[in-house]
C-alpha cells in the first residue's frame, strides 16, 4: 500500500523547469510539470497530430499516392468518362445534322443528310439509367414528333378541327407556291408589330440566317411546325414553352430576301409544307 502511494506521489510530483539568463543568472521563464501532466499532454498532442494528418490525407489528392487506394475508383471514373464522352459525341453529331437539315428546310432546300438514330448502351452509371416508363414515353414522343425529311409533297391526310391563331395583323403579299419553293406566305405588316404563336408548342429553333433574317420555329404536339422569318427581334429562346397567341417576335425587315417590313410564315405537317391559308383566315 505504501509502495502504491509512493508511486502516485512520484508521478504527481511537480518539477520546475527554469530558463536563466546566462550572463546575469536571472530567471527568464519557468513552468511546473508533473509526470502525470506530461503524459496526458503528449497523448493529447499525439491524437491531434494523427487526426489532423488523417484528415489532410483523406480530403486532399495526397491519398492518390497511397498504394492500391485509388485503383478501383480510378477505373470506375475512367469507364464513366468514356461512356459520357461517347454519348456526347453522338449527341453533338445528331444535333449538328438536325440544325443543318432545319436550316435547309427554312431556305426551301432539300434535307442535307439523314439523321442517324442515337446508339444506347445499357449501363448503370450512378443515376443515368432511365426507367422503363421514361424510355416508353421517349420512344412514343420521338415517333410522334419525328420529321419525315424524305419528301416535300403536302400530305393528303391532315388532322381536322384545329384552331390556329393568326400570327400577325397584315395583308398577304405573296402566297404559298411549292412549285417555286415558296413554302409559306408573306404578310405585309406594320414595323415593330407583334408576331404571335399560331398554336401552343415548344421553341425548337432560334437564330439568324443571311437570307431569312431572324427566324424562330415552334414544334406543336399535333405534328405541326410553324416557322416565322425576317423578324426584327426574337422574344423567346430555344426550349421555351409558348401558348397560342403569345408574342414570340417583333415584325422586321431582316435578311437578304426581305424588301420591306413583313412576316414570312410557314406551316409544316410531319415534315411537309402545307398552305397556311387552308387553316388560318388572314
Amino acid at each position: 500500500m505504501k509502495k502504491k502511494s509512493a508511486f502516485w506521489k512520484r508521478i504527481r510530483f511537480k518539477y520546475k523547469l527554469s530558463f536563466l539568463n546566462e550572463n546575469t543568472l536571472e530567471e527568464v521563464f519557468s513552468f511546473r510539470l508533473s509526470l502525470w501532466t506530461g503524459f496526458w499532454t503528449v497523448l493529447v498532442f499525439a491524437i491531434f497530430l494523427i487526426g489532423s494528418t488523417s484528415t489532410i490525407i483523406i480530403n486532399t489528392p495526397i491519398r492518390n499516392y497511397l498504394p492500391g487506394y485509388m485503383d478501383s475508383e480510378i477505373r470506375q471514373k475512367m469507364i464513366t468518362n468514356v461512356l459520357k464522352s461517347d454519348s456526347l459525341e453522338q449527341v453533338l453529331l445528331i444535333q449538328s445534322l438536325y440544325l443543318e437539315n432545319t436550316m435547309a428546310i427554312l431556305k426551301g432546300e432539300s434535307p442535307i443528310a439523314e439523321i442517324p438514330q442515337l446508339d444506347t448502351i445499357s449501363v448503370k452509371v450512378g443515376n443515368l439509367e432511365k426507367s422503363e416508363v421514361l424510355e416508353q414515353f421517349v420512344r412514343s414522343y420521338e415517333e410522334e414528333e419525328r420529321y419525315n425529311l424524305n419528301a416535300l409533297v403536302a400530305s393528303t391526310s391532315l388532322p381536322a378541327n384545329l384552331l390556329f391563331h393568326r400570327p400577325v395583323q397584315g395583308i398577304i403579299s405573296s402566297k404559298f407556291d411549292s412549285s417555286q419553293k415558296h413554302y409559306g406566305i408573306d404578310i405585309a405588316a406594320s414595323p415593330k408589330g407583334s408576331v404571335l404563336a399560331t398554336m401552343k408548342g415548344t421553341i425548337i429553333f432560334v437564330g439568324f440566317d443571311a437570307n431569312s433574317g431572324y427566324t424562330i420555329q415552334i414544334q406543336h404536339t399535333n405534328g405541326f411546325v410553324s416557322i416565322y422569318k425576317h423578324n426584327a427581334l426574337l422574344l423567346k429562346k430555344q426550349g421555351d414553352q409558348v401558348s397560342a397567341g403569345e408574342a414570340i417576335a417583333i415584325v422586321g425587315n431582316t435578311g437578304n430576301l426581305s424588301s420591306g417590313p413583313h412576316l414570312h410564315f410557314e406551316l409544316w405537317y410531319n415534315g411537309k409544307p402545307v398552305n397556311p391559308e387552308d387553316y388560318i383566315v388572314f
